[in-house]
């Protein structure tokens, strides 16, 4: 069952009638999006509304689903943890009934501190949605060359709207943080960010952390991080650490003996001209964009393995999949990755880091048409801040997963050193997203927000993630 958020979502994000001031940030209760049939916790809703351009003439508004867990068994001192998806372009709203029938819901949110969830503007069910339709791409990229022009053409549409494309970023959703808790009239909060949610926390750290008391950051991606520059092998080193874990298992090992030679042979024979099969024609983009999403997942790179024996013998039907697309606002994506990061990235210097092996020749054209891509969004000047490394006091966990193609642990291990209350665990045999399939990762976090200052009891990791068990088709 889905339900709307009612006339406070549907009409707040567009432009005032008569082209009146823009009001203050109001949170307005409303009804909720998503089935919370089984949960056992109160679930509060409603939309923030905040001004799309703050201090701006302009009376264009942005509405903010945002969804609250009460917790069932609160603890005193322990304030609410705001959520940060990932993406960017993601959602979480409509997600959060699902996730509270998870293992990770019922052990880690809501327990005893209240979590709040919010769709980041642009993205998820926020007001304007910055979605650009169905569109062929990945986080290597868009994976052809029409889908790039789809995705120019969508930031003009999206531009002569009258959307200011130049507000869809990390520094404006650290404004939109600070308003939803002062709206709700919160004097503390935690951060729990995953994946590219951390990005935005460590924005709220940099630009305005008032109010925050510790923050989780869950596969970490900090400002320095270089998105295409690496990319290629970041996602070819993914791909041979599960190959390498394939090696040391018995079974794994003696059902598929060579699965990286496989995997190079088939991106070679891609790399020398599309394969048509049953109809559909399969390209190295197709193939990049697929290890990149398998090697992020846990259960598709438990099944690589198997997969690449299936492209070896010339089945590729695991590749219709990516075509569909990456499943979030494709536009409000970009005006992300336009202003924050690709502004200090060298298109000539990820090329020549992806010539390394067959698998990184397969991602070098979608991580280009990235380049080619903002070119065309008008995001504004980029400030060099946003590349620099952040520091703080706040006491901060960071958790990364061993196999990781795009948020990989060398990352985490670079920054959690200029944090001086900073703590790092590196999880064995799991992927992008700890939380979500790890009961020790949550165990962990639950402890580190319950007193951030002591150090994380990290026993729970064995013998839960002594072994990467391999899913053998």
């Amino acid at each position: 069952m889905r339900l709307i958020l009612g006339a406070a979502l549907a009409a707040g994000a567009v432009t005032l009638a008569g082209g009146a001031h823009a009001a203050a940030p109001k949170f307005t209760p409303g009804a909720c999006a998503g089935d919370y049939t089984g949960v056992p916790n109160k679930i509060e809703c409603g939309t923030l509304t905040v001004d799309e351009t703050r201090g701006g003439p302009g009376a264009r508004r942005v509405s903010i689903p945002v969804t609250i867990v009460k917790a069932i068994s609160p603890k005193a001192g322990l304030p609410p943890v705001v959520y940060l998806h990932g993406g960017p372009g993601g959602g979480t709203v409509e997600a959060v009934g699902r996730v509270m029938r998870s293992p990770a819901g019922k052990e880690l949110v809501g327990v005893d501190q209240d979590w709040i969830y919010f769709d980041q503007r642009g993205g998820g069910l926020a007001q304007p949605m910055l979605d650009c339709g169905q569109v062929a791409m990945s986080d290597a990229g868009p994976l052809s060359d029409a889908a790039a022009h789809q995705l120019i053409a969508c930031g003009q549409r999206l531009k002569e709207s009258g959307v200011d494309l130049t507000r869809y970023n990390a520094e404006e959703v650290v404004k939109d943080v600070q308003d939803l808790r002062k709206t709700l009239g919160l004097k503390q909060i935690d951060l729990a960010g995953v994946s590219y949610g951390t990005r935005i926390a460590l924005a709220v750290v940099k630009h305005d952390p008032s109010g925050v008391r510790a923050v989780v950051l869950d596969s970490p991606w900090t400002p320095e991080a270089k998105w295409a520059e690496g990319g290629p092998e970041m996602v070819s080193d993914a791909v041979k650490e599960i190959f390498k874990r394939c090696a040391a298992d018995t079974d794994c090992n003696a059902k598929f003996p060579h699965p990286g030679a496989d995997l190079d042979a088939v991106a070679n024979k891609l790399l020398a001209g599309p394969v048509t099969a049953n109809g559909r024609t399969y390209t190295p983009d197709l193939l990049g964009g697929f290890l990149m999403d398998a090697a992020y997942s846990g259960p598709d790179a438990r099944a690589l393995p198997a997969t690449v024996a299936k492209f070896a013998a010339g089945d590729f039907s695991a590749l219709d999949d990516t075509r569909a697309g990456a499943g979030y606002a494709e536009a409000q994506h970009l005006t992300h990755l336009c202003k924050e990061e690709f502004p200090f990235e060298s298109e000539a210097a990820m090329r020549r880091g992806a010539q390394r092996d067959p698998v990184t020749r397969l991602m070098a054209n979608s991580f280009g048409r990235y380049f080619q891509v903002c070119k065309t969004y008008a995001v504004g000047a980029p400030d060099p801040v946003e590349a620099q490394p952040v520091s703080s006091p706040i006491p901060t966990f960071f958790l990364a997963a061993e196999i990781d193609p795009g948020c990989p642990p060398a990352v985490a291990k670079a920054a959690v050193g200029r944090f001086s209350k900073g703590q790092l665990t590196i999880v064995p045999n799991t992927t992008h997203g700890v939380f979500r399939g790890s009961a020790c990762a949550r165990k962990m976090i639950r402890s580190f927000l319950a007193d951030p200052t002591a150090p994380v009891d990290q026993s729970c990791l064995h013998p839960e993630h002594d072994k990467f068990v391999f899913d053998l088709g």
